[in-house]
């Protein structure tokens, strides 16, 4: 029997009940009438913690990663100029993605820890297509200002990754300028893997690749399915949809919003100062830059001397915890201990807390 885990590290995070409840309703067909329903208001409730009106807002049926690959291929011609702000591992991504669809990739490299410098990201090219960014990255519990690319992006689409972002802290698409995001159902939002929230405007749309090379994440075919298929009475059959994981998404949303999505920025918020304070405390150093943490995210220094995977397989096989290892070079120096979703409560940074000074201490 599989043992239930406190998943406290960059995600998957615990779902919220609600979505994990809906996992067990009678299954219904991708075209069943019901099921249009709820993918319909799924997409209206991600149009609100994307923080848009565009009417292509829908849930892509693959993970974040596949999120990703569908900003670029639908987005990127052969030979466009594309300036990605690499300051973690996703970043580092989205370069590889980018040449893969024929891009010419600017990347903008900064030191591992750091935000974005959005002077740097600008002045690197004269004319790019694109830019893209991060805007919570992962690998480094960093914060970057995406409303600062945003307001001085000129001709360029801005391309951002919100996997760790939404529903966590304040996300404003529209305002901020950003054309094309792509997130993840299992940190903030509190449901399995499974979906990547998408979102695309207008303007991002017209300028899209008419025959992207992939079939399955072409936005154009997409769209007579789902996104602005909606309200017109009829649906053109692209695949079978994940009927049960789009449901389990309903219901997340509808939590959160319940809640109220302002009151789930600051509820995460709070854990995070909670933890990140409480960490200090027992003699640990922080390793993203003061002032662009993020509270869902937190990486930590593992101490000196201390063997990072003997206390993760400790906090896992004693208290059923599990943290994470850092990325790439920071793989056995850092931790990474999500509090997202669901976890983002008291009781969690108390829990994890407290796991940990027994582990440090023996």
């Amino acid at each position: 029997m599989i043992r239930e885990r406190h998943l406290f590290g960059p995600g998957p995070s615990n779902p919220y009940p609600e979505a994990t409840g809906a996992l067990a309703a009678p299954l219904l067909g991708h075209l069943d009438p019901e099921f249009l329903r709820i993918m319909d208001e799924t997409c209206e409730m991600l149009r609100t913690v994307w923080g848009t009106s565009n009417a292509r807002t829908l849930p892509l049926s693959a993970t974040g990663s596949a999120g990703m690959e569908a900003a670029f291929v639908n987005t990127v011609h052969p030979g466009d100029v594309v300036v990605v702000a690499v300051n973690g591992l996703f970043g580092q991504r989205m370069t590889d993605v980018a040449a893969r669809c024929g891009a010419e990739v600017v990347a903008v490299e900064h030191e591992w820890g750091q935000p974005v410098d959005v002077d740097r990201v600008l002045s690197a090219h004269p004319s790019p297509a694109i830019i893209a960014a991060v805007h919570a990255e992962t690998s480094t519990g960093v914060r970057s200002d995406i409303a600062a690319l945003g307001a001085a992006k000129g001709d360029a689409l801005l391309l951002v990754d919100a996997v760790t972002s939404i529903a966590g802290i304040e996300l404003r698409a529209d305002d901020w300028g950003v054309d094309v995001g792509y997130a993840g159902t299992q940190k903030c939002l509190g449901v399995a893997p499974g979906l990547a929230p998408f979102t695309i405007n207008d303007r991002a749309f017209e300028r899209r690749v008419e025959k992207p090379r992939s079939w399955y994440l072409d936005l154009g075919m997409l769209g007579g399915y789902v996104g602005e298929a909606a309200g017109k009475g009829q649906r053109t059959y692209h695949h079978t949809a994940p009927t049960a994981m789009v449901a389990s998404l309903h219901a997340g949303l509808t939590r959160i919003l319940e809640e109220g999505l302002e009151a789930v920025w600051a509820r995460h918020q709070a854990a995070g100062d909670a933890l990140q304070a409480g960490l200090q405390d027992l003699g640990l150093e922080l390793f993203a830059a003061e002032g662009h943490r993020l509270p869902e995210l937190t990486t930590v220094k593992v101490p000196e001397g201390v063997d990072s995977a003997a206390v993760r397989k400790q906090l896992l096989e004693t208290y059923d915890i599990e943290i994470g290892a850092g990325a790439g070079a920071y793989a056995a120096s850092v931790w990474r201990i999500g509090l997202m979703g669901r976890n983002a409560r008291p009781d969690a940074v108390l829990m994890v807390l407290a796991a940990l000074r027994e582990v440090l201490g023996r």
